[in-house]
């Protein structure tokens, strides 16, 4: 449960995992890419739309803007968050060539709409696609979305843009700082990493005491008294619900050393244990949110194809959590849909069992609507 009453302007903020809006979800869009691939046995990005199809039915093509959110519009409406940050896992680019890694993810800049549709404040972009489609194609995604409007983080021009944070801006007057970084064990290619004079990601190759005390000297350089600071974090591998000891260590030493507010963990492919650190919110990883996976057999144990929406709510005067809310939802016909009684009890059992660690548990109301309790610590 909460430590104490929220302030007088508590903030909420919505979080999710992977939103990968390039490849076939790309495909059924207004102004979708050449679909060629160069994956070892796809060819086409619109094999993953046939994919999509063959399980769970037709998709009218192309869709509006606003179709993949499918039910999630109806919850960012229902819950006003005064900010929405998503991790966009894909390249938005129509230029470039492709990184010879085996899966190149990119979405046409003139689907951006696409995001603007749900109101995404923020992308953060330090993963292991936003640079699939090489510095060309970096360059314009960062060109197309700050010309929608659209804050990014992790990602930049240089060293500088891409370690530093996005400034955001409550209508009550709180600033957030979102910090990005990507690390080594998601998958990241080392040369992505941003120099002083090349663009690139913000790369971390490890969680040593050497690299937190390069976050915390950012994180204290930027943060002013009053202000609210997010680290997202695309680390660790995609399947497994285990979380690593350094990954807890890590996660704990921001909090303590950095003042951050926010831990928002993703990479993994499915919904992971959930922690409150000193009463600050830790997500170690979010799952997957949107994707073109739902055809791809293997792995149906884990149930990638079932998500959460975050809803964050913080008291603004010390970023302490006042209240986590979580909407859950399922894949089906390349959109996001809510998912049903049995599926969200599934996920419950899951997050109950995984959050055992944590002293974490959550209860559901009639609508499937969870809220994590915690112990005060």
């Amino acid at each position: 449960m909460p430590a104490q009453p929220p302030g007088k302007h508590p903030i909420t903020v919505f979080l999710c995992g992977d939103v990968m809006t390039g490849r076939g979800i790309d495909q059924i869009l207004p102004h979708p890419n050449d679909p060629e691939l160069y994956e070892p046995y796809v060819r086409s990005a619109l094999r993953y739309v046939e994919l999509a199809e063959a399980k769970n039915g037709p998709v009218e093509k192309p869709v509006d803007f606003v179709y993949i959110w499918g039910d999630a519009i109806a919850d960012l409406d229902r819950v006003r968050p005064d900010l929405r940050i998503v991790n966009l896992e894909t390249a938005v680019t129509s230029h470039g060539a492709p990184e010879l890694k085996g899966i190149n993810y990119r979405m046409h800049p003139k689907n951006v709409p696409v995001l603007t549709a749900a109101g995404i404040d923020c992308a953060v972009l330090a993963n292991n696609h936003v640079l699939d489609w090489g510095e060309a194609g970096l360059l314009e995604t960062l060109k197309t979305l700050k010309a929608a409007g659209i804050s990014t983080a992790g990602a930049g021009e240089n060293y500088a843009e891409a370690a530093g944070p996005a400034g955001l801006w409550t209508s009550t007057g709180t600033r957030v700082l979102v910090f990005s970084f990507g690390v080594a064990t998601s998958g990241i290619p080392p040369h992505w990493a941003a120099r002083y004079d090349r663009p690139g990601v913000a790369f971390l190759e490890d969680l040593s005491g050497e690299t937190l005390q390069w976050i915390v000297n950012r994180v204290k350089g930027e943060k002013r008294d009053g202000d609210i600071v997010i680290v997202s974090l695309h680390w660790g591998g995609n399947w497994g619900y285990e979380i690593p000891r350094r990954q807890v260590r890590f996660a704990h030493r921001l909090i303590d050393e950095a003042d951050v507010d926010i831990v928002h963990g993703h990479s993994s492919h499915h919904v992971k244990g959930i922690e409150v650190y000193r009463n600050k919110l830790i997500l170690y990883g979010c799952g997957d949110f949107l994707s073109d996976y739902e055809g791809i057999e293997g792995h149906e144990p884990f149930r990638d194809d079932l998500g959460l929406m975050y809803f964050a709510t913080l008291d603004s005067a010390d970023g302490k959590l006042v209240r986590l809310e979580m909407s859950p939802t399922r894949l089906e016909r390349l959109r996001i849909n809510r998912a049903s009684d049995k599926e969200a009890r599934w996920l419950m059992d899951l997050l109950n069992r995984e959050g055992q660690q944590f002293g974490t548990e959550v209860s559901g109301n009639m609508e499937n609507v969870f809220e994590l309790r915690w112990s005060v610590n």
